[in-house]
């Protein structure tokens, strides 16, 4: 198989799957008039064939909103970067803080282009929003076979307090290898993201790479006994 992915749900499986311990949000709590704004806002702007929204990682299989079509797409402008963060919850904890993927500034990016269901746009946009960092989006143009499309992308604006650029690789997956939080490890996180970009013919050479580092920091790991309680891990691995 091309492009194998060595990071396995047995590897995973040697964190702790969840810990108590949770810090702040990254940024203050958002006004609900936010939401209801950009989406009414994104809508006026949207060409007359719908609302189209560019998904590079989890939109691909949990899109979140109703979808009556998808394209594979590819954006200029823009790459997959763990750049959101530190996250204190959620995915990471104090003791080991997370990050997340988003797009970051610069190179290209190749994902799948959803197109909205219409009939109910703007309740289902504002949905979509309150599921996303609560930055205004961009907008980007999706290359397709079908032709060029305007979409909506969930990008990182750098003037923003939670965006943490995401330095060296291996920094990255030291991280990515310890962190666990409140509802799970980003060394699941990875393995999730590899595995549907795989399944919709996506291999980005840089997560690829990662997820065989953290599969190689997990492997030095001991298998954790079934009755082992959720803890947290150190981080010296």
């Amino acid at each position: 198989m091309p492009h194998s992915i060595t990071l396995t749900r047995a590897l995973v499986d040697r964190l702790p799957p969840r810990v108590e311990s949770e810090g702040p949000l990254p940024a203050e709590p958002t006004p609900d008039d936010y939401y209801t704004g950009m989406a009414t806002q994104l809508l006026a702007q949207a060409d007359p064939s719908g609302l189209w929204v560019f998904a590079s990682g989890s939109l691909i299989w949990n899109p979140r909103m109703p979808v009556a079509e998808r394209r594979a797409a590819l954006i200029h402008g823009w790459h997959r970067s763990f750049c959101l963060g530190p996250m204190l919850r959620f995915r990471g904890s104090p003791e080991a803080p997370g990050q997340m993927l988003s797009l970051d500034r610069g190179g290209s990016c190749h994902g799948i282009a959803l197109r909205m269901e219409p009939g109910n746009e703007h309740a289902d946009l504002v949905s979509l929003l309150q599921k996303e960092p609560p930055r205004p989006p961009s907008w980007v143009r999706c290359k397709t076979d079908q032709g060029v499309v305007r979409a909506i992308a969930f990008t990182m604006d750098r003037s923003w307090v939670a965006y943490c650029p995401e330095g060296c690789i291996d920094e990255v997956a030291d991280k990515l290898a310890t962190s666990v939080g409140t509802i799970g490890t980003m060394a699941e996180y990875l393995l999730n993201t590899v595995e549907h970009l795989a399944e919709v013919g996506i291999h980005d050479s840089h997560l690829w790479r990662l997820q065989a580092m953290v599969a190689e920091r997990l492997e030095r790991l001991p298998e954790r006994p079934a009755d082992q309680p959720s803890t947290a891990i150190s981080a010296a691995i």
